[in-house]
């Protein structure tokens, strides 16, 4: 006998080797008890759910003669005349290359026949979206009005194609896709069959990699038991043949973007392109990667949502550790564009080798995710003993005693008075230009005051911003801007406020400030 894949050799012949569709299976056995069959049917869903084989298996079972709680017993003679494709009473049509008005004419014709052997004359069109409008209208009229011998069941993966015309003539029936845990015990059962061994973990991970469709999970053992005939499957042989990376190397790229290592990153890069990994199929587990952290980083008893083993959970975990969740969604963004981006790219490598140096270097970027990211950087490197470059916003600090020498003597102004402090308001966007791009953003929602003590205060209402702005030496280098400006001496404040109400008491002189760069500003007398 010939050689038949997997997922032919184990398609469903009874409802109960149905696997994932649990309420449809009842729904149809149901119909069945109570002799109340349907003429038009229409299972949608993803590819490799089994809207097919529920089809084949619900057009045997309507025409079985001895027919089972699990739907067709396989033994009478009509089983075994639509189970080796013979009879007449079930016919298969392909939509995507009979899809003209013609071929439906031809059902239409074909149907006015009663069957010869069983009761019901079964047709299933797969891949239905695919016909025509003429075609369409044309199987209208049959689908309203079907003769009491006809069934049609309707296959397809996009239901929103379909007329509303059409839908509301069918009995509707959404196949979800398939968990990992049925998949793979479905996968670990028929490997049990075929005397093949292999490691839980491996076929988890490739239960993982059908994505939810049962016939991917099957084709994907199968190349893989092909490569490694006769041998155990191990987890690394699934990752060597399917051109994944490990869930450890994820976490080496986390630690690398965190603390801006270029030169590890392209060292990884590199392991990638030499091991022949798929680059597109990387970044797309790499963003799904980032969503399992995120989850873990956002939400409690988590591990249900996220598939990954103990091992697999504690390096997730390490990993978080070491970056934020606004760094984490700009990863994401970034990465999700770059998806889109490689589909039509002359180098792969080459767009993602810059990316990555992107990530590395949130400077590149004015947003306030990667604001928080170059913070965050910048912190670690003060923290090891490491100088920041002006690359970061920051001038490395001089030597103590050349830079008092060196420092200038500081001038004094008379202090300013409200109108003053006014006045430099209205001149702000002459102001902040003395600003760095660092000061320009944080200040992306402030709003200024005067205290009655002549103080120019600067209300936030994120606690980010005020932190940073309250540190001495940066309010210190404000007044100085400001002060040097305006030729008078100013005294800063910060304040956070989070409670609207109280933020927005602040009384607002709108037409006295310009914006400047999303900088708002306000006056309170």
């Amino acid at each position: 006998m010939a050689y038949q894949a997997l997922y032919r050799k184990f398609r469903p012949d009874t409802f109960q080797d149905v696997k994932g569709q649990d309420a449809i299976v009842t729904i149809l056995k149901n119909q069945l008890k109570a002799s109340r069959i349907g003429h038009a049917y229409l299972f949608c869903g993803t590819r490799g759910t089994g809207k097919t084989s529920v089809a084949k298996v619900f057009a045997k079972a309507v025409n079985c003669e001895a027919p089972t709680e699990d739907g067709p017993c396989g033994e009478c003679e009509m089983c075994r005349a639509i189970g080796s494709g013979a009879s007449m009473n079930v016919v298969e049509i392909d939509a995507a290359s009979n899809n003209r008005v013609d071929d439906i004419r031809q059902v239409i014709e074909e149907v006015r026949y009663s069957p010869a052997q069983g009761k019901y004359k079964v047709y299933i069109v797969d891949e239905v979206h695919m016909l025509s409008t003429s075609a369409f209208n044309a199987l209208l009229k049959t689908l309203e009005e079907p003769p009491p011998y006809l069934i049609f069941i309707l296959a397809t993966t996009e239901v929103h194609k379909i007329p509303m015309t059409i839908l509301s003539r069918c009995q509707r029936y959404d196949f979800k896709r398939i968990t990992v845990d049925t998949i793979s015990d479905r996968l670990a059962e028929l490997l049990e069959r075929e005397g093949v061994e292999a490691e839980e973990k491996a076929i988890r991970y490739i239960a993982k990699m059908a994505d939810g469709a049962l016939r991917d999970g099957l084709s994907l053992l199968e190349q893989c038991v092909s490569f490694y005939f006769g041998e155990k499957l191990t987890y690394e042989n699934v990752l060597r043949i399917l051109g994944m990376v490990d869930q450890e190397e994820y976490g080496k790229f986390i630690g690398a973007l965190s603390g801006g290592n270029v030169h590890e990153i392209m060292k990884c890069l590199d392991k990638l392109v030499l091991e022949g990994k798929d680059l597109s199929q990387f970044v797309s587990e790499f963003v799904w990667y980032l969503r399992n952290l995120l989850l873990w980083k956002t939400s409690e008893d988590t591990a249900d949502m996220i598939d990954l083993s103990e091992e697999g959970l504690e390096d997730l975990k390490e990993a978080a550790e070491q970056i934020s969740i606004d760094t984490v969604f700009r990863y994401i963004r970034i990465l999700s564009e770059l998806m889109n981006q490689m589909r039509y790219a002359a180098s792969k490598r080459i767009l993602l080798e810059t990316t990555m140096i992107k990530l590395c270097k949130p400077q590149t970027e004015s947003d306030y995710e990667s604001l928080v990211q170059r913070i965050e950087q910048m912190e670690k490197r003060l923290e090891s003993g490491i100088p920041v470059s002006p690359e970061y916003g920051i001038r490395k600090p001089p030597d103590t005693e050349s830079h008092a020498k060196a420092k200038p003597m500081k001038k004094e102004y008379p202090k300013a008075v409200p109108e003053e402090l006014e006045q430099a308001a209205k001149n702000w966007n002459t102001i902040s230009r003395k600003f760095d791009a660092v000061d320009l953003g944080m200040m992306a929602d402030v709003k200024l005051s005067v205290s009655e003590n002549n103080h120019l205060v600067m209300v936030f209402d994120e606690d980010t911003p005020a932190s940073y702005f309250a540190e001495e030496d940066k309010k210190n280098e404000i007044e100085h801007i400001i002060s040097s400006q305006i030729k008078k001496e100013v005294k800063v404040m910060v304040k956070l406020q989070k409670n609207k109400q109280e933020y927005d008491s602040i009384p607002e002189l709108r037409e006295m400030f310009g914006i400047h760069k999303g900088v708002k500003m306000e006056v309170k007398d």
